[in-house]
């Protein structure tokens, strides 16, 4: 593996949500060879954003730590991988999804055939299948010198963060947008401005991030959704989402506007 040549490819294995890393001294990188390090079910190649390929690989079997590799879970990957290749990890990850979800027709039950990197068709009723990619908004709104900072139910730890929730059929983002905040916190708000988007492989969506200006309305937690939600200033922040997210980006610009550098949080 020392001699790089035409063969030797890039190489995303998963077990559920963990990803294979290769150890290299102090840091972690993605395994880089002509074939799977370890064994594996099912083999997909990947044509990342930037037009480099790529293998991503699935196993049912877990993976163990060795001298060599370690398994990590992609989120956490994020603190050691270059930003580069965790983005494509989480396409491959995408990819996979995919293809564990996309197994048999949706119209009549016939198993489906790859025809394409990404596109795969029924041969009984011709149906074609594509990557599915889920929309969801994420809304920062402001209040005076007070953002609204809460914590969803689904959370993966204490933290919290901003109002969330996915497109439906025949909406625009800003309705969207409006909708959300209406139903899990009872607000009213104006001012809609896009801030930015990215793509989150957990398992398949696309956040896009807008910042809007409170206008009236008292705090009424949608309780299905949410645990808790408050406004915070700069001052009282509780524990907020981790570097990798879009949230987190969010959050930071609107502390830069604050006149704080970036929160350590």
């Amino acid at each position: 593996m020392d001699k790089v040549n035409n063969s030797l490819q890039h190489w995303y294995i998963f077990y559920k949500d963990q990803l294979l890393l290769q150890k290299q001294g102090n840091r972690y990188i993605i395994p880089l060879c002509s074939e799977s390090p370890v064994d594996v079910e099912h083999i997909l190649p990947v044509e990342m954003s930037d037009g480099t390929k790529a293998m991503a690989a699935f196993t049912h079997k877990p993976l163990e730590e060795t001298d060599t590799f370690l398994p990590m879970g992609l989120r956490a990957s994020y603190e050691f991988l270059d930003p580069l290749f965790y983005a494509q990890a989480g396409k491959a990850y995408e990819i996979i999804y995919w293809d564990q979800h996309s197994r048999y027709c949706p119209v009549c039950g016939t198993p489906t055939e790859q025809l394409g990197l990404i596109m795969k068709k029924c041969p009984q009723c011709g149906n074609e299948m594509y990557p599915a990619v889920s929309p969801a908004i994420l809304v920062l709104i402001r209040r005076g010198d007070e953002i609204l900072l809460v914590h969803a139910r689904n959370f993966r730890g204490t933290f919290y963060g901003l109002v969330a929730g996915f497109l439906e059929t025949g909406e625009t983002l800003e309705q969207c947008v409006e909708r959300e905040v209406k139903e899990e916190t009872g607000l009213t708000i104006r001012n809609i401005t896009y801030f930015g988007n990215q793509p989150w492989p957990y398992p398949s969506n696309l956040m896009i991030g807008f910042i809007a200006d409170y206008v009236s309305g008292e705090i009424k937690l949608q309780d299905e959704e949410l645990s808790a939600g408050s406004f915070f200033s700069k001052d009282n922040l509780p524990e907020i989402p981790q570097k990798l997210s879009l949230a987190r980006k969010m959050i930071d610009w609107w502390l830069s506007e604050q006149g704080c550098i970036e929160s350590n949080i």
